[in-house]
């Protein structure tokens, strides 16, 4: 059965208490650098305000100390730009505490067709706590509670899994953007067309491990990529220089490197790398191809093994790509990057359903302008890759179904 949806729930007249993932990065200034987590959220909201209802919004932002009102936190950017995104909505953030006297005042007297958003979750330690006190207050503000946060859905925080628990005999439905992340990062990936080719990088083998072991018997290749793929060539014998290196996990890359062979799953591993001493040194940059010599570091995937990745994800049918497979902040290291999210967005055009993981990744593909050509940006990146390892999570496990 699937989760029910909030368009599924009359919301005339009452209020909607919905966590979102409005956790977007901040300058110094307090300016949000991407509003990307924002926009993916109105589809909810609007379902909402357009059908008469009004809207309690709560969220978290950056990493507070728990003990407190910190300004640099606060949502008040959010709010604001939330309200640009509305348009035609008014939209309030009371107080200092999501829990205070003026918070609740607010709640109160909220209308429909209104928005609230509450300060951030997290200066209370109750939030990652799970504290069922702080729960419970948060429950009172709604009539419906909505889950819209997949960026935080694996997470038993009380925002996620006690207010839920709190509101028992109240609605307990989706948000549109969770439901859109569990069909992508579930249902599509059980139903995969073949070839399924899984694109994983980022620094560490650990950050992937369950991951890789819970695709291998699923799809058809893994292209390994960035910092992450010289565990794996150290544990064959090719010396890598100053490359990334995990030590401890060097068994754990030789068993999986054993398991694909026994599942007949295609492991592609770079052959050769944008090599450089390190990332102030752009100008230095030189291709090495094999073994990497003594001062250098692989940075980014070389052309042969660019070249490779590029061709097995033309023929993809399904393509799920978690991880940057160089430094794609920096040029010249985001050569290989660049040309793995093209080749996806090409085998999107041509057919394929192509699931871009969260975190650097979305941010890479946002950066080259190929966001709009992949099937599904996800939104979180550590419930994505939890997704990607087979898990399931407690906060979508509460929901209503259909």
């Amino acid at each position: 059965m699937s989760r029910q949806s909030i368009d599924q729930i009359e919301v005339e007249g009452l209020r909607v208490l919905v966590r979102v993932d409005f956790n977007v990065p901040l300058d110094g200034r307090g300016a949000i650098l991407d509003d990307r987590r924002i926009r993916m959220a109105i589809p909810t909201l609007r379902s909402v305000l357009d059908r008469g209802g009004s809207l309690v919004l709560m969220s978290h932002l950056g990493r507070p100390s728990g003990t407190g009102y910190e300004p640099e936190f606060s949502l008040q950017p959010v709010a604001v730009k939330l309200a640009q995104l509305l348009e035609d909505v008014q939209v309030d953030l009371p107080g200092h505490d999501c829990t205070d006297a003026d918070s609740t005042a607010a709640v109160d007297s909220l209308q429909p067709g209104e928005v609230l958003v509450l300060e951030n979750l997290r200066f209370h330690e109750g939030e990652k706590t799970g504290d069922p006190v702080f729960a419970s207050k948060l429950a009172s503000y709604g009539d419906i509670y909505v889950n819209d946060a997949f960026g935080t859905a694996h997470r038993d925080h009380a925002s996620m899994v006690a207010v839920p628990e709190a509101m028992s005999g109240r609605p307990r439905v989706a948000g549109l953007l969770l439901l859109k992340e569990l069909h992508f990062l579930s249902e599509v990936m059980e139903q995969a067309k073949s070839p399924f080719i899984a694109v994983l990088g980022g620094a560490k083998v650990s950050d992937k491990l369950g991951a890789i072991r819970n695709l291998l018997p699923r799809v058809d290749a893994v292209i390994i990529g960035g910092g992450m793929a010289y565990t794996f060539l150290h544990a064959q014998g090719i010396e890598i220089g100053d490359s990334l290196l995990e030590e401890d996990m060097v068994p754990e890359a030789l068993a999986v490197l054993d398991e694909a062979r026994d599942s007949g799953t295609t492991i592609l591993l770079p052959v050769d790398h944008a090599c450089a001493a390190g990332l102030d040194d752009a100008d230095g940059m030189s291709i090495q191809t094999g073994s990497i010599p003594p001062g250098m570091m692989g940075l980014d995937l070389g052309p042969v093994s660019t070249g490779a990745a590029v061709d097995l994800l033309a023929a993809g049918g399904t393509i799920v790509w978690n991880g940057p497979v160089g430094v794609f902040e920096v040029p010249p290291f985001d050569v290989g990057s660049r040309a793995v999210a093209l080749a996806a967005a090409e085998a999107t055009d041509a057919g394929a359903t192509s699931v871009i993981g969260g975190g650097e990744t979305a941010a890479a593909v946002e950066l080259f302008g190929l966001a709009s050509r992949v099937s599904h940006v996800s939104t979180g990146g550590g419930a994505s890759l939890r997704m990607l390892e087979g898990r399931t999570f407690r906060s979508v496990e509460i929901l209503d179904q259909s």
